[in-house]
């Protein structure tokens, strides 16, 4: 299952939309302009994107160019009526993955948004994989230092993002302190790199932006910390 926004200003098609992918297990939020478009993607995290072109307040060009310099790697299919070779070329120059012109056949777009996907997830195509990882409602971006439980953005701070991506992608696993200090070690950011002892008060201040979620840092003893997403 991948979490989804649909932009597009149409409500008839916005809900059809909504309604096939929902039914073929995505989880879909959806905007009617360009500005609601930016800001969801501001403040949740979304694993693809199928955005219209002619859209109120901020045109689907402009929403793909801002977007692609802080989301890179986020898959994004277009959608519209638009459907000269100026435009297509247009859209794909600016950053999108497919272009897919209306009328269109649904089962081709689910087709075409799940080779996008698929596409998205190899390492051919970004030295970070997926678009971010998860761990039970955690999602961790792998670029830039942010993260979401469920739908709600997680206030982080380079290291505090650091620590927490690599525990969620080593969920179920033991995480060193050797492990996480090499890679405080390797970045300059917040001061350098810090004394082991002060890995305690990171996942200390984890644990409490991770309390009531179903997550847990575990302390293993003598070894290193491990996430769980079991009940805390």
């Amino acid at each position: 299952m991948a979490h989804l926004l649909i932009v597009e200003d149409d409500e008839l098609l916005r809900d059809g939309l909504s309604a096939q992918l929902s039914q073929a297990g995505h989880q879909i939020d959806t905007a009617a302009d360009g500005e609601a478009a930016l800001e969801s993607l501001e403040h949740q995290g979304f694993d693809g994107v199928v955005l219209d072109l002619g859209l109120p307040k901020l045109d689907g060009l402009e929403v793909l160019k801002r977007l692609r310099k802080t989301l890179p790697a986020l898959p994004v299919l277009i959608l519209t009526a638009r459907d000269g070779v100026e435009d297509r070329v247009a859209g794909l120059n600016a950053g999108a993955d497919d272009y897919l012109t209306k009328p269109f056949n649904g089962d081709e777009l689910l087709a075409r948004l799940q080779a996008m996907l698929r596409r998205a997830s190899l390492p051919a195509f970004g030295t970070s994989g997926p678009v971010t990882h998860a761990a039970g409602p955690l999602r961790v971006d792998p670029i830039v230092p942010r993260a979401w439980l469920g739908g709600n953005a997680i206030e982080l701070t380079q290291r505090e993002w650091e620590l927490l991506a690599l525990l969620v992608r080593c969920t179920g696993q033991v995480v060193s302190r050797e492990d996480v200090l090499a890679v405080w070690q390797s970045d300059a950011g917040e001061g350098g790199a810090l004394a082991s002892n002060a890995l305690e008060v990171y996942v200390h201040r984890l644990r409490r932006k991770l309390a009531d979620s179903g997550m847990n840092i575990r302390n293993i003893r003598g070894l290193g910390y491990m996430l769980e997403t079991g009940q805390p």
